[in-house]
């Protein structure tokens, strides 16, 4: 048996694996979907001073608090941050590293760094009325839909989970100054449905940290596949249990 832990990305919640948990946990498996702080149950705590360090106490804190082991850690978009950091906390404890559509950071980098586009999202939050509420990016004509989702009753779903995302999100810089840190295996899931312009995926090196070949797998959907491909998501995340 396995342990899952699957981290979402900005404006969503823990909601938006409710297709991928049942599938994790049918096959024998343990599988976390929290939402972080925030997000979902826990919206009421969203704030200008909740930032990157924020979701990663609550990774690395739910790992520690319910003695987890040999997890799978997983990350979807901005949550590549999150799982970076908690991982250099707490390495001992993460069996593989799984950057979903996600950033990919080096130490130090912030959002900005690993996605341009982001710099544009933190002027626009600075300028607004709050000063540091970040909007869910806006519904596009197919194919690319919100976030990569274009059936009607996906959208709608979808929707009514999303929420602000904090600007210190994007702000806070990724610690990865710990060496055991890069013994843990990787395998990145690249979504390669449309794409918007602006949003690209940073290279991967042929190498990993720890030595071994580079794992890459590509899905053909938008951005969040966990709702428009959850099956064949699943599918590749057990190859890893």
């Amino acid at each position: 048996m396995s342990t899952f832990l699957l981290v979402h990305g900005a404006w969503h919640s823990g909601r938006c694996w409710e297709r991928v948990v049942p599938l994790l946990e049918g096959a024998g498996h343990r599988a976390f979907a929290p939402s972080l702080t925030g997000y979902g149950d826990k919206v009421h705590l969203a704030g200008p001073e909740v930032g990157l360090d924020t979701h990663v106490d609550d990774v690395a804190g739910l790992i520690t608090e319910e003695n987890l082991s040999d997890v799978v850690l997983v990350g979807h978009s901005y949550a590549g941050l999150v799982i970076s950091s908690a991982a250099n906390r707490i390495p001992e404890r993460i069996a593989h590293l799984v950057y979903l559509d996600a950033m990919v950071p080096e130490d130090g980098e912030t959002a900005v760094d690993v996605q341009p586009v982001a710099r544009q999202l933190i002027e626009l939050a600075e300028k607004s009325e709050s000063g540091w509420r970040v909007p869910p990016m806006p519904e596009q004509p197919a194919p690319f839909g919100l976030f990569g989702v274009t059936d009607p009753a996906d959208v709608a779903w979808l929707r009514g989970m999303l929420s602000d995302q904090p600007v210190r999100c994007l702000q806070q810089p990724v610690r990865l100054d710990n060496p055991a840190v890069n013994a843990i295996p990787r395998t990145h899931i690249h979504n390669v449905g449309a794409m918007p312009a602006g949003i690209t995926h940073r290279p991967v090196p042929p190498i990993q940290p720890n030595g071994t070949a580079a794992q890459v797998w590509e899905l053909p959907t938008g951005h969040d596949c966990m709702i428009t491909m959850p099956v064949e998501l699943s599918e590749l995340l057990l190859k890893l249990a």
